[in-house]
This record gives structure tokens, C-alpha cells and sequence, in this order.
């Protein structure tokens, strides 16, 4: 409130998060701001107009904005932001359904288990400058126009060759000003400390920025808050941030490789084992795999959550289709990364499956889970395979077991179906059904159009 006063601000924006992921927003004048505010909450919710959280009949929700997110918006006179959490009206407690609540349960899950975990996503996306979508008359009259500025042109002498934009500099980096900005403004306004933003491999406008690693619930706020600047900057110059997993047919997509780490509360990360000549891991880190390969397929639904995730997931684009471990093998799906030796401090897992369009705070949660269950149970992930894995037989692969991930979100979605008691120390079952239901909603509205490449194989049977 002192902040508020001193920098004149007017305008508080609150932001929260639907159970798919979407961010939502309401401002409020400064004014209304206070301390009885801050813990009974703004009551101005209709929960039954937001996908996931209530019903008609019992639709009156509150939003509690969180202190610790405080942030001035740069780009908006005089507003600030806060991440709210959501509860019931009437003072019955929180709002299970509350994707922030999950984060926060499986913090607390792990912190009974004398464990805190540590969390740094990788996020990529994609800048176009100009994004056409026909949908006038669906399953007549449907087309989809991407346009890029680095895409090949022989009238373009800068362009960007399909898969070769990996680290390419100015000025065949054309969309490196909208992500500089954005970094700028993360670190700088909302307290997102940036270690390094590059363009990644696509050849059209594709880009990643890394942030410092950090708590569950405060990495999942974020990827959120990433993900609202990116797009504020893009806009700002007549560009359009897409975090769509694979908007390009023939190019890389973009995915959100998650690292996570767990520690004891004296602060010791305990998967570093200086005695382990593979990798220097250790063999809790090893369960923690063994828990994140056991329910990889059911984890799909929740890190790969769209019917365009499986679009990505597929052989020949740097990302993972086989639920196996490695060090620094980059066709598994779980890598530990191995660039320094001796470093306890940096010693992790690198999750590869996850791709951006995942509401953060149930992959996270979700991931935590699973590892947690490896753990408990003392899952061995087997070997680690160390050859490319895409570049195996199918026989080879079935002699050393090595499952696949899920081809379509409808299967995902049945492997969650049937194996997910591993997650409801974490997610209450409501949660569960609700988001079950809703993603099997999505799948079939989708199924049920005409795209366009069926117009172009079909046409002429």
C-alpha cells in the first residue's frame, strides 16, 4: 500500500488462472486496496463462468491477492498487478479447484516428507507477425495463415533455413527486440531474474527465455507471468506471441522441458551423489525417475494437455516419444543434464515431455507427484539408454522395454482414467473428474471438424 502511494498508482489489476490454463484478470481502483482487503479478498467473482471452478447454483468466489506478486505493469498508466488466489464466498475456505491451491498442496505434500523441490522451465514460443485464421463456415471454408518475417524467401536474403535457427544472431534474428524487451521488463518490473533468452531452432520467429529456478508455486506464477508479458510486448509491436506446442508443420515445435530438483530443508540437493561415475546422481534421484517413467503416459494429459501437443510429440524434432533416462541424450524423454562435473548445487532432471500450452501449476504439481511416487515406492527406471533412441528398431526397443508416451490427448486422457492414484495426495478427485471431463469435451469439439489437410488428402477419393 506504501508502494501504491508513492508511485501514484491507480489501477490494480488481479490475475488468476482457470483450471486449462488460461489466465484471467480483473482491475480494481487502488482505492478498494487494504489490509482487510488483502485477507477477506475481493468479492466479485462468478465462478461459473470460468471454465472448471463452480456451478451456476453456488457461483459467488473471492479473490485474494497474494502480497509477494506484487508488480508495477510498465506498459499501463499507473496499474499494478497482483497473482490472486481464489476461494468460496461466504467464508467456506478455499477454492479446491483453484489451480494455485494444487501447486501449493504438493508443496506441502513434499515439505511433510522432508523434501523441497525446486523448479526451472525451459518456455518456448513462437513470434509471428501476423496470425490469419478463417472460421467462418467450419468444415467448408476453413484456413489457417502463419506469417513470418525469417521464413525462407528468395526475396528475403536474411532468411532462416527450416531447422537452423537455433542460437542465429542479428540480424537473421528478426524477433529479437520483442524478446529482449520482454526480458527487460520481467526482470526488471516483476521480478522474474532472466539467465538467458535465444532464438530456438523453427525457422520462424521461434524463441525461448530461461528465468532463475524457484519454488513450485512462485515458478508456475512465472511461467504465467512470462507468458502475459511476451504476449504484451508482441502485441505492442503489431507481432502475435503464440504459445501453441506446434503451429508449423515440417519445423521443430516448442515445448517447456521442465528441470527439478529436490532438497532437504538444510539445504542439500539430494540427487547429487559425488560416488555415482554415470552421472553423478543418486539413487533417490534415480527413484524420482522410476516415478516420472511409471506414469508417463498418464502424466501426458497434464504436461501435454492439447490435441496439437501430439502434433509435436513426434520422431525427428528434438522432442521426446520414448519414456526413457539418459545424460544429455536429448531423444529421451528424462535427461540429467551433465555439463559440469562437481557441482552439487546444479545436479537435476530435465522432464522433456511438457510443452507450454500446460496450465503450470497442475504440471508441476503432477510432476512432483509422480517423482514422490517413485520415491515412496522405490521405482528402478531401468538403464539409462545412451544411443538415439529414434534411431532404434521397434524389436529393440520392446526387448529393453521402453514404453511410449501417448499418441493422441483421447489416450492420454484414458491413461489418466485408469492411473492416477498416484496424484490424489496432491488433487482431490473432484479436480480430477472436473479436468478429465473437460479436456474429453475439447478432444471431441475438435474431432468433429474437417481440417484443412483432411480437404487436401480427402478431396478426391
Amino acid at each position: 500500500m506504501e508502494i501504491v502511494e508513492e508511485k501514484g498508482i491507480e489501477w490494480v489489476e488481479v490475475h488468476f488462472t482457470s483450471l486449462l490454463g488460461k489466465l484471467h484478470s480483473i482491475t480494481f481502483p487502488s482505492t478498494r486496496l487494504s489490509n482487510e482487503v488483502t485477507i477477506k479478498g475481493f468479492g466479485k467473482l462468478d465462478g461459473s463462468s470460468i471454465k472448471g471452478f463452480s456451478t451456476i447454483d453456488e457461483s459467488d468466489l473471492v479473490l485474494k491477492p497474494d502480497p509477494e506478486t506484487f508488480a508495477i505493469i510498465p506498459w499501463k498508466n499507473s496499474t499494478a498487478r497482483f497473482i490472486g488466489n481464489v476461494y468460496w464466498g461466504f467464508s467456506k475456505g478455499r477454492l479446491e479447484k483453484d489451480p494455485r491451491y494444487i501447486a501449493e498442496r504438493a508443496e506441502e505434500y513434499a515439505r511433510e516428507q522432508g523434501y523441497i523441490s525446486l523448479w526451472g522451465p525451459e518456455v518456448e514460443f513462437f513470434i509471428f507477425d501476423k496470425v490469419e485464421l478463417d472460421f467462418e463456415n467450419p468444415g467448408v471454408k476453413q484456413s489457417l495463415t502463419v506469417i513470418s518475417r525469417e521464413r525462407s524467401s528468395l526475396s528475403n536474403p536474411l532468411f532462416i533455413r527450416v531447422k537452423e535457427g537455433y542460437y542465429v544472431p542479428d540480424p537473421y534474428d528478426a524477433v529479437y527486440t520483442v524478446r529482449n524487451e520482454a526480458s527487460s521488463i520481467l526482470t526488471k518490473y516483476f521480478n522474474v531474474e532472466v539467465e538467458a533468452h535465444h532464438h530456438e531452432v523453427a525457422s520462424s520467429g521461434q524463441c525461448e527465455i530461461d528465468f532463475k529456478y524457484g519454488s513450485l508455486v512462485r515458478t508456475a506464477d512465472n511461467v504465467q507471468t512470462l507468458k502475459y508479458v511476451v504476449r504484451s510486448v508482441a502485441a505492442k509491436y503489431g507481432m502475435y506471441a503464440s504459445f501453441m506446442p506446434k503451429p508449423i508443420h515440417g519445423d521443430n515445435g516448442s515445448g517447456m522441458h521442465v528441470h527439478v530438483s529436490l532438497w532437504d530443508t538444510n539445504g542439500r540437493n539430494l540427487f547429487y551423489d559425488e560416488n555415482d561415475d554415470y552421472a553423478e546422481l543418486s539413487q533417490l534421484g534415480r527413484y524420482f525417475i522410476g516415478g516420472l517413467i511409471e506414469h508417463g503416459r498418464s502424466l501426458s494429459a497434464m504436461v501435454s494437455p492439447t490435441t496439437n501437443s501430439y502434433k509435436r510429440l513426434i520422431p525427428g524434432y528434438e522432442a521426446p516419444v520414448y519414456l526413457a533416462w539418459s545424460k544429455g541424450n536429448r531423444s529421451a524423454a528424462i535427461r540429467v543434464p551433465v555439463y559440469h562435473r562437481g557441482v552439487r548445487g546444479a545436479k537435476r532432471i530435465e522432464y522433456r515431455p511438457p510443452d507450454p500450452s500446460a496450465n503450470p501449476y497442475l504440471a508441476f504439481a503432477a510432476i512432483l507427484a509422480a517423482g514422490l511416487d517413485g520415491i515412496k515406492r522405490k521405482i528402478d527406471p531401468g538403464d539409462p539408454i545412451d544411443k538415439n533412441i529414434y534411431h532404434m528398431s521397434e524389436e529393440e526397443r520392446r526387448k529393453l522395454g521402453i514404453k511410449e508416451l501417448p499418441r493422441t490427448l483421447w489416450e492420454a486422457l484414458d491413461e489418466l482414467e485408469s492411473d492416477r492414484e498416484y496424484l490424489r495426495p496432491i488433487f482431490p478427485k473432484a479436480v480430477l473428474d472436473e479436468y478429465i471431463e473437460l479436456k474429453r469435451r475439447e478432444a471431441k469439439f475438435i474431432d468433429s471438424f474437417p481440417s484443412p489437410v483432411e480437404f487436401y488428402m480427402y478431396m478426391d477419393v
